[in-house]
């Protein structure tokens, strides 16, 4: 990250590298005051945090409650079950987990963009071009283990476009943040794009794989519907050992009865390392297909310091339509 916490005896107090390109160099200012994770409970609009993996310090917009699919604490029932994937598998069944939409602060885009996209979070386009997508800077997906909570005495602490339109400063409220009507009108109308409600998450050999599909909507196209979905992944090291991600391997079915097998070099263009350093990779990218489901799965093939590869597991995903959509997504309009 692109500056370090210090906790002291007396109180821990959150400090940040700045400064970078006066003359002197970088400077440790004061950002804020750490405050006590919650084990339990979720954190509310206006809470202020720094990112445990990615550094960045950022805002709660609002909680989502997602049902977290974890092939790692799977079912131990001796019977094996047919998944859509195709290959036998224990029975993975959801648990209640909470993520939250935050706002990352302008100033740690540039520190965290060889790690995390941060402009994660895209829609598809009002106008004609079906294939039109566009994306919101700095809007990320947060789960509840990765807040470091933060107070912070300022009343503009976070740096983004949207901080003072959509979040309002109240001194006797806690946190001080509350949210604007406009906040509230853009998460209601853009609720089925936004939404966050299934997360599949699988280990292999220390290298844990999250991913999130969002619904993002449908366009007709010559005479046909196309369905468009986001997903968002991170790639975890879990161990000491640096890794490197070289290909992807994908496997799309379409309830039309497709089945498309996708390879490549990397993901997004990148072959990103995995050290105990920078242990994590974030990304985020889109699928469409000619029915209204299908599902996803397959393996990344990385590289170790001594030219040996091996393959990790994908979970595999359902894609998902809402049914109940009426209205395209409306993005910042409100």
């Amino acid at each position: 990250m692109h500056g370090q916490p210090k906790d002291s005896q007396a109180s821990s107090w959150l400090f940040l590298e700045t400064g970078g390109n006066r003359p002197e160099g970088k400077v440790l200012e004061t950002v804020g005051v750490f405050e006590v994770p919650k084990q339990n409970g979720k954190y509310e609009t206006g809470q202020l945090f720094l990112h445990s993996i990615f550094g960045y310090r950022g805002v709660v917009l609002f909680p989502w409650q997602a049902r977290l699919y974890d092939r790692d604490v799977a079912s131990t029932t001796p019977e094996k079950t047919e998944n859509p994937a195709g290959h036998g598998s224990k029975e993975v069944k959801g648990k209640t987990h909470t993520y939250y939409q935050v706002l990352i602060d302008a100033r740690d885009c540039p520190h965290i963009s060889q790690r995390s996209q941060t402009e994660a979070v895209t829609f598809l386009a009002n106008h004609d071009d079906s294939r039109a997508l566009y994306a919101i800077p700095g809007l990320d997906y947060v789960s509840h283990e990765d807040i470091l909570p933060y107070s912070s005495t300022d009343q503009v602490p976070i740096q983004h476009e949207l901080f003072e339109r959509f979040l309002l400063y109240e001194q006797s409220k806690v946190p001080p943040f509350v949210a604007r009507e406009t906040l509230r009108a853009w998460q209601e109308k853009n609720h089925p794009w936004l939404e966050l409600s299934d997360v599949h998450r699988e280990t292999t050999e220390n290298i844990r794989v999250t991913v999130i599909p969002f619904y993002m909507g449908m366009r007709e196209a010559q005479n046909s519907h196309v369905y468009w979905w986001r997903y968002c992944i991170r790639l975890e090291n879990l161990d000491s050992d640096v890794v490197q991600l070289r290909e992807r391997h994908w496997r799309i079915f379409s309830l039309s009865g497709t089945l498309e097998t996708v390879r490549g070099r990397g993901v997004v263009g990148r072959e990103p390392v995995l050290s105990k350093e920078q242990p994590a990779f974030q990304y985020s990218s889109h699928v469409s297909l000619q029915a209204s489901s299908g599902h996803m799965w397959g393996t990344f093939r990385f590289e170790r310091p001594d030219g040996s590869h091996f393959d990790v597991r994908i979970p595999p995903f359902s894609l998902e339509s809402n049914k109940d959509e009426k209205t395209p997504p409306s993005g910042l309009h409100w």
